[in-house]
This record gives C-alpha cells, structure tokens and sequence, in this order.
C-alpha cells in the first residue's frame, strides 16, 4: 500500500519525465484584461515540484505576477502537460548565474548581473497531461496507483496533485 507522499513522488517523477527536454513552456498570467499567454525558456533542472523561469523587472509578467501569483505553464511534445501553480518572484544573484546562458544575454540584451533580473520560481499543485501511443496502458497503471480507481473508468488525460 502506498502512502500519499509516494504517490506524490510518483507523480512529480511523471511530469518530469514528460516535460524533460522540452525547451520552451507557455506560461499564462492573469492582467487587468484577463488571460495572458507567453513563451518562457524552461530551466534545466531536474522538476522536483518547482519551475524556474528568468525574466526582468521590465516586463509585464512581472508586474502581472505582483498582483496574482496564479499561474499555468503549458508543455507540448510527445505529449502535453498542463501544470497550475503559485508563482513567487525571486531576487537570486547565485541562481540566475547558475541558469544564465547565451540565449538570455541575446534575449533580454544585458549579462547576468543586471539588478533588474529576477526568477519565477512556480510551486506546482497541480498537473494535468496526455498521452497517447504505446504508452496509453502505463498511464492507465500510474493513474490507478495515484488516484485509486479502477483504469477502465478512466481517460486518458488525468490531473495528479503534487503537493
């Protein structure tokens, strides 16, 4: 018999194995207007439950997040993973060097010791993804173990809680 945090571990481990490798992850905020989508550079870390995303002061995410921290980050590739969370905004000089690369000195036109840099970091509580294929029957499996009901009741897109 599992016990919730397993079933949690599980989970976390599913969505990092479908999102690795996929470069590029839509976030959506909420402004004034509404829904506001925009891609993001995905981090190369290992998801543990948290992603991480640079971005500057400048920008209207990060306005947008100071007033709701709300947010969804979409993966698709082999498979799509749609993941709600709570965004919190970092101020990391040591963590933005160990994300910093070419493409962001490019991206945002200045190098990593801009004061006006700043992290996303997103606490994942929930994930929704499908799949399809040859793997259609492990995912019947997973869900079983995570939620406890019997595959055959089920789709194939399912949400997991991850904290």
């Amino acid at each position: 018999m599992s016990t919730t945090h397993e079933a949690n571990q599980e989970a976390i481990e599913k969505v990092r194995d479908l999102i690795k490798g996929i470069d590029v992850a839509m976030l959506t905020t909420i402004n004034d207007q509404g829904l506001v989508s925009r891609p993001m550079s995905t981090q190369e870390v290992e998801f543990d439950g948290d992603l991480w995303f640079i971005t500057k002061k400048d920008k209207s995410v990060y306005q947008e997040l100071l007033q709701n921290s709300k947010v969804n980050v979409a993966y698709a590739d082999k498979s799509y993973v749609s993941i709600r969370g709570e965004a919190e905004l970092v101020e990391d000089r040591t963590k933005v060097e160990e994300f910093w690369n070419r493409s962001y000195e490019m991206f945002f036109d200045t190098t990593s010791d801009d004061p006006s840099l700043v992290l996303i970091k997103i606490k994942a509580e929930t994930a929704e993804y499908w799949e399809a294929g040859n793997k259609t029957k492990m995912v019947k499996n997973l869900l079983r173990k995570i939620t406890g009901k019997d595959s055959d009741d089920m789709d194939l897109n399912k949400t997991v809680e991850l904290g």
